[in-house]
C-alpha cells in the first residue's frame, strides 16, 4: 500500500513538471545544436534547433493543457529560448557565412543575441494577453533557420542586414496578434 501512494505522488510530481520537461529538453536540443554547429556538422545543428522549436510548442501546449503555468516555468522557457532560437541559430549563421566578414559579422550575431534577450526580458514583465510587442525570438530564430537553408545562395552582406533587422524587430513596438 505504501509503494502504491508514492507512486501516486511520484506521478503527480511529475505531471505537474511535464511542461519544464519539455522547456528543459528544449533547452538541451539548443546546447546540442550549438555543439554540433561549432563542430562543423551544421546540418545536424539546423535539426536540433528544429527538435528545439518542437519541443517549445510541446511545452505550451503541456502548460495550458494540463493548467501547470508557473513563474519558475515562464522564466526557464525564455532562457532556453534565449539559447536555441537567440543563440544556437546566430551560432549556427556565423558558421555558415559570417565568419568570412569577421569583426562585422561577430557583431550582427551579439546584437541579435541581445536583443533577443531584451525582448525576451521585456515578454517576461509586460502582461499582454493577445499580443506580442517585438517579434518573438522564437520567429526571428526560426527564419534565420529556415535562411540558412539558402546559405549557398545568400551571402555574408545579406546575413548580416538580416541578422539587425530582426534583431531590430524583436526590440520594436510593433503588435503581432497572438494566433
Amino acid at each position: 500500500m505504501f509503494l502504491l501512494e508514492q507512486l501516486s505522488i511520484t506521478t503527480k510530481k511529475i505531471k505537474t513538471q511535464l511542461a519544464n520537461i519539455a522547456t528543459l529538453a528544449n533547452l538541451g536540443a539548443g546546447v546540442t545544436a550549438i555543439l554540433l554547429t561549432l563542430q562543423g556538422n551544421t546540418n545536424a545543428g539546423l535539426l536540433f534547433i528544429i527538435i528545439a522549436a518542437m519541443l517549445d510548442r510541446l511545452d505550451g501546449y503541456l502548460a495550458r493543457k494540463l493548467n501547470i503555468t508557473s513563474e519558475l516555468g515562464k522564466q526557464l522557457d525564455s532562457l532556453s529560448d534565449l539559447v536555441s532560437f537567440g543563440v544556437a541559430p546566430a551560432v549556427l549563421i556565423f558558421q555558415l557565412s559570417l565568419t568570412e566578414i569577421g569583426f562585422i559579422g561577430g557583431v550582427a550575431v551579439v546584437l541579435f543575441i541581445t536583443c533577443g534577450a531584451l525582448r525576451l526580458a521585456r515578454f517576461n514583465i509586460t502582461e499582454s494577453q493577445n499580443e506580442f510587442i517585438g517579434l518573438p525570438i522564437t520567429a526571428a530564430g526560426c527564419l534565420l533557420v529556415f535562411f540558412s537553408l539558402f546559405h549557398g545562395n545568400i551571402g555574408a552582406p545579406m546575413y548580416t542586414v538580416l541578422m539587425i533587422s530582426l534583431a531590430g524587430l524583436m526590440i520594436s513596438n510593433i503588435r503581432i496578434k497572438k494566433a
